[in-house]
């Protein structure tokens, strides 16, 4: 069995294991750095973008010296993301706040683009707040008093349809109010913000919402607020102008309802970074600001930049205001944030070696899993698929709930990953292999027949418009196990490759090049599916899962 130098350890997604927080931040950090992406310079610098991984619609809080961060998880499961950092440059990922997505039934299909939109991470009274929108059903509350702990069940804050990117403040005379927004798609109506009180417990509603902010003449798919107050005013931050082309704006008011004054604070400028905008500001124990967000990277998936961040009359300025005029232009090199000492460098999970009795928290699922889906024998250092019936309405891989996902770590790198199969020879077509996966998808596999197993090729150009793949066969298999790799290139080009010995490399397929998923960066991962009912189904047992540089 072949073994990596490095050590990966997870944290469990069971979250009841009765680790202490002490002891999950502990195990939380003695995971492999990345080889592909690290932010930290080295030499008190940092460099953009801090996660070069699909972390889409990030908000952050400070608690003491840690600082968490939530993102948009969509339809994969789990979902709500829990990232954890020291110095707002070094995040871990270090739980997930949904383990199953209600309602559980309708999340039990793939539904590309639904789910879980941009959430909200508050600490109040002792207590960590989660409110996340579904556009199909309302806006929802998980709460926690350990963030690697245990997440409470959602509860829904108001149902409705359109309701998106809710942010809670709580004032200083008791109130708590919600800010949110409208998907037009759901609401036939956009590009406006509300602000609807909230009960004391933060879980209801009450009344009707009040439009604050109409952005339709200037700042227009106006979205994303995040909350706040300081110096009397009531602060809405908040993104426009389109995920790939806008700006942040700012919002400021001595009255929660308004009117509120506007003005932009964060812009492309003169650089590369498209879109900026959408996330959160926090302030270190040192007193400074910084403000994170994300940049729309197509194929890649939004990733998050951290921007300096300081206030000049009352108003935010982030990055860097080369012409004084109150809106800053991102840095993509700048000192890390001063929170009083300097700590190791960290990234999220990438590789795994199936060593643990869970999965590395970077998988996620298409749908909300089912427990013969998959099993980890940590005895023998492997993660078994078992193989499981492709739904009678799925065209292809995309309507396909088993498929084991995690995000592109960044623009350039290779995955790598060793497979042994044990089809069931009592049926055929069973399949396991790599994906890549998208609006269009590609993978690399074996498929079994009665004479054995083949190494085939699949492609499925516009999965997302019901279109089916078309697959080939590369070569026989003699034993039952092979090594699988893709190398991918900037523009999310993407070579397969099998090996028989792990060392020599076979190209496999023509270049194939990736496209982003709904809402979301493309992904890679891994599958075993059949296409006949059984009472025993074959079975993958993957040995290891490696993402490196791409040499």
């Amino acid at each position: 069995m072949m073994r990596f130098t490095y050590k990966l350890t997870t944290l469990s997604l069971i979250l009841a294991s009765g680790l202490t927080v002490q002891a999950q931040k502990a195990a939380n950090h003695n995971h492999a750095v990345s080889k592909v992406w690290v932010a930290d310079l080295g030499n008190g610098q940092y460099k953009n973008p801090v996660l070069d991984a699909d972390y889409s619609d990030p908000d952050a809080v400070r608690v003491g010296d840690d600082f968490y961060m939530v993102a948009s998880s969509f339809d994969a499961v789990p979902g709500l993301p829990i990232l954890h950092s020291k110095d707002l440059v070094n995040w871990t990922l270090i739980n997930h706040a949904l383990l199953r997505q209600p309602p559980f039934e309708h999340f039990s299909k793939t539904q590309h683009g639904n789910g879980v939109w941009a959430p909200a991470i508050r600490y109040h009274n002792k207590e960590f707040y989660i409110y996340y929108p579904d556009p199909d059903f309302g806006i929802y509350l998980t709460k926690a008093t350990d963030p690697a702990g245990k997440w409470s069940e959602p509860v829904l804050v108001e149902a409705g349809q359109g309701l998106i990117d809710p942010c809670p403040l709580w004032d200083e005379d008791g109130k708590v109010y919600l800010a949110y927004a409208y998907a037009g798609s759901r609401a036939g109506i956009k590009s406006v913000l509300a602000v609807k009180e909230m009960n004391a417990a933060g879980d209801q509603t009450i009344g009707t919402g009040t439009i604050v902010y109409d952005g339709h003449q200037t700042d227009a798919t106006i979205e994303g607020p995040k909350f706040y107050k300081r110096n009397g005013y009531y602060y809405i931050f908040a993104p426009a102008g389109g995920v790939s082309t806008g700006w942040q704006l700012v919002l400021r008011s001595k009255n929660v309802y308004g009117p509120y004054e506007r003005k932009v604070v964060l812009e492309q400028g003169s650089t590369t970074v498209n879109g900026p905008h959408q996330g959160a500001w926090v302030n270190t124990q040192t007193g400074e600001d910084w403000f994170l967000h994300f940049q729309d990277k197509d194929v890649y998936g939004r990733v998050v930049h951290l921007q300096p961040m300081k206030w000049v009359k009352d108003w935010p300025v982030m990055g860097v205001d080369k012409d004084g005029d109150g809106a800053g232009e991102p840095v993509m090199t700048y000192k890390k944030p001063n929170v009083g000492k300097t700590w190791p460098v960290s990234t999220p999970p990438e590789r795994d070696e199936f060593n643990n009795r869970v999965m590395g928290l970077q998988w996620q699922w298409q749908a909300n899993p089912k427990a013969t889906w998959s099993f980890l024998n940590a005895d023998k250092g492997t993660l078994r698929l078992y193989t499981q019936a492709v739904p009678e309405t799925a065209k292809s891989y995309w309507d396909v709930p088993n498929i084991l996902l995690q995000k592109f770590p960044t623009e350039v790198f290779m995955a790598t990953t060793k497979v042994t199969f044990t089809p069931n020879t009592k049926l055929e077509n069973e399949k396991t292999g790599l994906i890549v996966m998208g609006k269009s998808y590609a993978s690399l596999g074996l498929k079994s027949d009665k004479d054995g197993l083949s190494i085939v090729h699949a492609e499925c150009y516009d999965a997302e418009k019901g279109k089916t793949p078309t697959e080939k066969t590369i070569a026989r298999l003699k034993g039952n196990d092979v090594y699988f790799r893709v190398s991918v290139n900037k523009g999310g080009l993407c070579q397969f490759s099998y090996s028989l010995d792990g060392t020599r490399f076979i190209n496999a397929g023509a270049e194939f090049k990736a496209e982003s998923g709904k809402w979301i960066g493309a992904k890679l991962g891994l599958y075993a599916t059949r296409t006949t009912t059984t009472n025993d189904s074959g079975y993958a047992d993957f040995d290891w899962f490696n993402i490196e540089n791409n040499h």
